[in-house]
């Protein structure tokens, strides 16, 4: 399994699922790429990294519509952070 840095610096070729890879693409800054690779996936993982975008982006209604389709609380935290633990939770999954 890797870390969160090493997900950061791999090649996004390496990234499966669509849920990291919004997240891979949200960490290299680009928020259009992340968030057609969230749309593209109907589970609740692309559901809570949807979330996280649009906190991003600044549009917390949105953002607590997809953390409950997430089934998840609204993050009080950091984007920073969140996005940090959200790797990390996805990357144990694989």
């Amino acid at each position: 399994m890797r870390n969160v840095d090493e997900f950061v610096a791999g090649s996004l070729d390496e990234v499966k699922g669509h849920a990291l890879r919004a997240l891979w693409h949200a960490a290299h800054g680009d928020w259009n790429a992340a968030h057609e690779e969230a749309q593209e996936d109907e589970d609740r993982d692309s559901a809570w990294v949807h979330a996280l975008l649009h906190r991003e982006e600044g549009d917390q209604s949105n953002a607590e519509y997809w953390y409950r389709r997430a089934g998840r609380p609204v993050f009080r935290g950091s984007i920073a952070q969140e996005r940090v633990e959200m790797i990390s939770a996805l990357l144990d999954k694989v």
